[in-house]
C-alpha cells in the first residue's frame, strides 16, 4: 500500500496547544480536534485504504476569511494543510495529518436561467449544483455521485454521461476564483490572470491554490432515454466488439457506460449503462445490433426526463477501500483483450468488499476532442474511450489479501497494455502511477509547472503528486 498522503507532503506537523487556541480565536467556524464531536467525519478520507490517516485538525470554515486566516496560520505554524469539499481524492489527497480546511459549508449555488451562467461556491456538492439549476432546465457536465465536489470535479476536468454533447465540466468553466499561498484572492478568467484560468481547467486539484468559487455556463436540457442492459460475463468478447462500434458510430448525443466485473460468487457480468439525448426509440435503434448480437438477461430501456435519469445514472464510488488505474483507448479494445480480462476475473483474489473488481469503457470524443490538447490544461482530446480498471476491499481484510488485489489490479493493467494509450485521468488519481506527470499532463506539465512556480513559490500548496513536485 502507498504510504500515507500526509507523510508524502514531508510538512511539519508541530503546531502546539497554543497554536491551535490561536486560529480558534482568530477564526468564525468551528475547529475541530481529536475526541471532539464530529472530528472523524470531517476529517476521514473518503478512499478508506487511508483510513489511517488522522488529521491534526479539522477547521470547518464559515466565510472567505477563515481561508485567509487558515493560510495564514498555517504558514506561521509549520503545519501543512489541504483543502476538500468533497473528500472523493481516489489517492486520500484530501486528508492530511496537518490541518484539514473543510469548505463545505461554502456550498451556496446561484443559476441564472436567462444568461445560463450557474456559479458555485467552492464547497459545493453536486446535489446542491443539481438543485439549482434544475428548476432552470439546464445543466453541464455534472458528476454521477452526488456527493462528489464539484470543486475536484472541475479542476481534474470531469467527465459525465453529457460530456460527448457539452464537454467536460472543466470546458464549461468561465471564471474561477482562487486564494494563493499569500493570502491573495484571485479572480480568474479569459482576461484576468488567463493562465491560472488556464491551469484551472483540468491542471488538477490542490496544486495552485483554493478555489473558492466557479462559476459556469450551462446548456438547455430536454428529454432524454435510458438504458440499463445486461449479460452473462462469457459474452463480453462479443457484446463489446459491437457496443464499442456502437458507440464510435453514435451521435454526441449518446453516452455509454461498458463494463464486466466480478463480486461474490461465481462468474462474472456485463453491464452497458447509456443516456441519450433523444427518445427511446431512437436509443433502442442505436442499440440493435448488440440486442440481436447476442440477448441480454436484462434489458430496460425508457423515456425519461433528464433529472430523471440523473437519478437513474448514479454511480457512486465504490464504498470502504479501493483502487484505481486508468488509461485511455484511442482504438476499441478487441475480443482477446475481453478475453484476457474474463482470464483474470476468473482468478480474482477476493475480499470482504462486495463491489468486487473489474474494467469499464467510458466513451469519449464528441465534443470532449474538438477542443485542442493546449487549450486548457486538460491534454486528453484524442481518446474514444477512458479505461477504468479497479478492485475494492473491507477495512476488515488483512495485509495479504489487500497486497493480493493490488498485485491482481497490477496484473490487470499490464494486460491491458498492449491495447490502450499512455494516459492517465486525473481525477480518479492514482497513487501508485510512476509516470503520472506524463500520463495526466502530457505536453501541458512544463507550462503547469511554470504557472505552480510563480503563484506557489515555496510549494505551500502540496501532496504525493502535487505539480512541481
Amino acid at each position: 500500500m502507498s504510504p500515507d498522503p500526509g507523510a508524502r507532503t514531508g510538512a511539519a506537523q508541530g503546531a502546539s496547544d497554543s497554536d491551535w487556541r490561536r486560529l480558534e480565536r482568530a477564526v468564525t467556524g468551528r475547529v475541530l480536534r481529536p475526541g471532539d464531536t464530529g472530528f472523524r467525519s470531517a476529517g476521514a478520507p473518503f478512499n478508506k485504504r487511508y483510513a489511517s490517516t488522522t488529521p491534526s485538525g479539522v477547521l470547518s470554515v464559515a466565510n472567505t476569511a477563515d481561508v485567509r486566516l487558515a493560510v495564514e496560520w498555517a504558514r506561521e505554524s509549520g503545519i501543512g494543510l489541504v483543502a476538500r469539499s468533497g473528500g472523493h481524492s481516489y489517492a486520500g489527497y484530501s486528508a492530511h495529518t496537518g490541518l484539514v480546511l473543510d469548505l463545505r459549508a461554502l456550498n451556496t449555488v446561484t443559476a441564472d436561467g436567462s444568461t445560463g451562467l450557474v456559479t458555485a461556491a467552492g464547497g459545493a456538492l453536486m446535489a446542491d449544483v443539481c438543485a439549482a439549476v434544475q428548476p432552470h432546465e439546464m445543466a453541464f457536465a455534472l458528476g454521477n455521485g452526488a456527493s462528489v465536489g464539484i470543486a475536484g470535479l472541475t479542476l481534474g476536468g470531469g467527465s459525465s454521461s453529457t460530456s460527448r454533447k457539452l464537454g467536460l465540466t472543466a470546458d464549461a468553466l468561465v471564471r474561477t476564483t482562487l486564494m494563493t499561498a499569500d493570502g491573495q484572492l484571485l479572480t480568474c478568467d479569459a482576461e484576468e490572470n488567463p493562465d491560472l484560468y488556464w491551469a484551472c481547467r483540468g491542471g488538477g486539484g490542490g496544486n495552485f491554490g483554493i478555489n473558492l468559487s466557479f462559476t459556469f455556463r450551462a446548456s438547455p436540457v430536454r428529454d432524454v432515454s435510458t438504458c440499463l442492459l445486461l449479460w452473462d460475463g462469457a459474452d463480453a468478447p462479443e457484446v463489446f466488439t459491437v457496443m464499442q462500434e456502437i458507440a464510435r458510430k453514435a451521435p454526441d448525443e449518446f453516452s455509454l457506460r461498458l463494463g464486466v466485473s466480478a463480486a461474490d460468487g461465481p462468474g462474472a457480468t456485463v453491464s452497458a449503462v447509456a443516456l441519450h439525448l433523444g427518445p427511446a426509440g431512437e436509443l433502442r435503434e442505436l442499440l440493435a445490433p448488440a440486442l440481436a448480437a447476442t440477448r441480454p438477461v436484462r434489458e430496460d430501456i425508457a423515456d425519461r426526463t433528464f433529472w430523471e435519469a440523473k437519478d437513474y445514472l448514479l454511480h457512486e464510488t465504490s464504498a470502504g477501500a479501493f483502487a484505481v488505474r486508468t488509461r485511455f483507448a484511442t482504438e476499441p479494445l478487441p475480443a482477446e483483450a475481453l478475453s484476457t480480462v474474463l482470464s483474470l476475473l476468473g482468478r480474482r483474489p477476493g475480499s470482504g468488499n462486495p463491489d468486487g473488481c473489474g474494467l469499464a469503457l467510458y466513451t469519449w470524443g464528441g465534443a470532449i476532442n474538438r477542443v485542442a490538447p493546449g487549450d486548457t490544461a486538460f491534454v486528453h482530446r484524442d481518446a474514444l474511450s477512458l479505461v477504468s480498471m479497479d478492485t475494492s476491499w473491507s477495512e476488515q481484510d488483512g495485509a495479504a489479501i489487500v497486497e493480493a488485489n493490488l498485485r491482481w489490479l497490477t496484473e490487470l493493467r499490464e494486460a491491458m497494455a498492449p491495447y490502450v494509450g499512455e494516459g492517465a485521468y486525473q481525477n480518479f488519481i492514482d497513487p501508485d502511477l510512476e509516470d503520472w506527470r506524463t500520463a495526466y499532463y502530457g505536453a501541458n506539465y512544463p507550462r503547469l509547472v511554470e504557472i505552480k512556480k510563480r503563484v506557489d513559490p515555496d510549494g505551500f500548496f502540496t501532496f504525493g503528486q502535487a505539480v512541481g513536485t
